[in-house]
């Protein structure tokens, strides 16, 4: 079939047009891509503050359980990092405090408390300002992300007093003395408390033995002398008690509650 010259000069502008078309729809397409690019590459990054620093010397007890929630708060700020890159552009004003930083926020806190629990079970608890090392805030867009949380951390020197060789000093406390005659009706209490004080010995020295190299200068203090005399006062309480309800009741007895080292 042969079509006129109008005919065929329709059709060639129709197809230029299409062309054309295509053409621009393509270009739009690479435009918007490119846009996109551009906005994820300005992303602001998530800044918070060092904690590894602010730890102190770490018990070697509680080594491993604080290096893993360093390297877990370091998951948490690539977590947020992530959200505000795909996210650019979306919700209001306070879109990116109330579902990025605020969030984040929540996660370090339980992580730092949970960094001074493990601290504070060998030494003593570290007094961190938490909500202060918890908050992050924003760098600006297209600055450099700022350098990861070190999950480096001090371990502390071996307990002082334990001996230079390693060895674990033993408990020293004062022999309970001077007790007045004890009733018959009280005397199975009495021995069964004075042979108490004997098995609270022998476990603190288990716990110093076993503990050898933990803590810092005030950890045996605080581990063991110290829930070893609340122990103590509490048994030899219960001594006076019993033989005060049949006889004179002996007071005092508290003071040979406190315990020291040996060797």
């Amino acid at each position: 079939m042969h079509l006129s010259r109008s005919s065929a000069r329709r059709w060639q502008v129709t197809g230029v047009v299409a062309v054309a078309v295509a053409l621009t729809g393509v270009g739009l397409g690479v435009a918007s891509a490119g846009d996109r690019a551009a906005v994820r590459a300005a992303a602001p990054t998530v800044s918070c503050p060092a904690v590894a620093g602010e730890l102190g010397a770490v018990p070697a007890t509680a080594r491993a359980e604080i290096e893993r929630n360093l390297a877990q708060l370091n998951t948490q700020i690539a977590e947020a990092n992530k959200r505000l890159a795909t996210s650019a552009g979306e919700g209001g004003p306070d879109f990116v405090q109330n579902a990025i930083l605020g969030p984040l926020k929540d996660k370090r806190v339980a992580a730092i408390n949970r960094m001074a629990t493990a601290i504070g079970r060998s030494a003593p608890k570290p007094d961190l300002d938490v909500q202060k090392l918890a908050t992050c805030t924003l760098t600006g867009a297209g600055a450099a992300a700022p350098a990861p949380e070190s999950t480096a951390v001090k371990t502390a020197p071996p307990e002082t007093g334990t001996g230079g060789s390693g060895a674990a000093a033993t408990v020293d406390c004062p022999a309970v003395s001077g007790l007045p005659s004890i009733p018959a009706q009280a005397r199975d209490e009495v021995t069964r408390n004075l042979a108490l004080l004997d098995t609270q010995i022998a476990e603190a020295n288990k716990r110093l033995a076993s503990s050898v190299g933990q803590g810092g200068p005030n950890f045996i203090r605080n581990a063991i002398l110290g829930p070893l005399e609340d122990k103590r006062v509490a048994t030899l309480n219960r001594i006076e008690t019993a033989i005060g309800r049949n006889a004179a009741k002996p007071e005092g007895l508290e003071r040979f509650a406190p315990c020291g080292l040996r060797g």
